[in-house]
């Protein structure tokens, strides 16, 4: 059922319908768009915003565990830049981010999000080859449409915090709710 309504909402946002489309034409069908890119777009249907919340970048990530030299994303990231240069790309394969984040090592990109700060924010999408819209997420959809802002506890709970506060997202959606261990603290 969400995944209808996320078809939806991504279908009429041109700015994102482009984007996905040049991931899949520039990067290939393994790659996914992740985090704001969602998240921001049902927050703001939730809060019937008709202007969409600016994107302060576009995270793009992968999972090859043959390939993971740094600088594969680089390429990736100066090709997308000079076909959308207005957008702030960001190209990052989960198979070495377990590395900078000290955890185990990831075995999927669905795995690598398991680790993310806030589990609404473990959403991910691509346009498939045969232009099919696809959605994958560490936690499901339920809590992201429900409004929840929900602590991953295999984070530190500073950065949650700091993660709200910083990018303002109570302020900007005023009707989310924080949720988990330290909502209840």
């Amino acid at each position: 059922m969400h995944t209808t309504q996320l078809d939806t909402l991504i279908q009429r946002d041109s700015v994102r319908m482009t984007a996905l489309t040049l991931v899949n034409q520039l990067c290939g069908e393994q790659c996914w768009i992740a985090a704001g890119f969602v998240r921001n777009l049902v927050w703001d249907a939730l809060h019937d915003y008709t202007e969409p919340t600016s994107l302060n970048d576009i995270d793009v990530v992968y999972f090859d565990d043959e390939q993971c030299d740094p600088k594969q994303d680089l390429s990736l990231e100066a090709l997308l830049k000079v076909a959308m240069p207005a957008l702030n790309w960001q190209v990052r394969n989960q198979a070495r981010m377990h590395e900078r984040n000290k955890d185990r090592p990831y075995t999927s990109v669905v795995d690598a999000m398991r680790f993310w700060p806030e589990k609404e924010t473990a959403v991910a999408v691509r346009l498939t080859n045969d232009g099919e819209l696809e959605w994958i997420s560490s936690w499901g959809f339920d809590s992201l449409f429900r409004g929840d802002v929900t602590y991953n506890p295999a984070r530190p709970a500073a950065v949650f915090l700091s993660r709200v506060e910083n990018k303002q997202w109570l302020t900007r959606w005023p009707k989310l709710r924080l949720q988990g261990e330290i909502a209840l603290a």
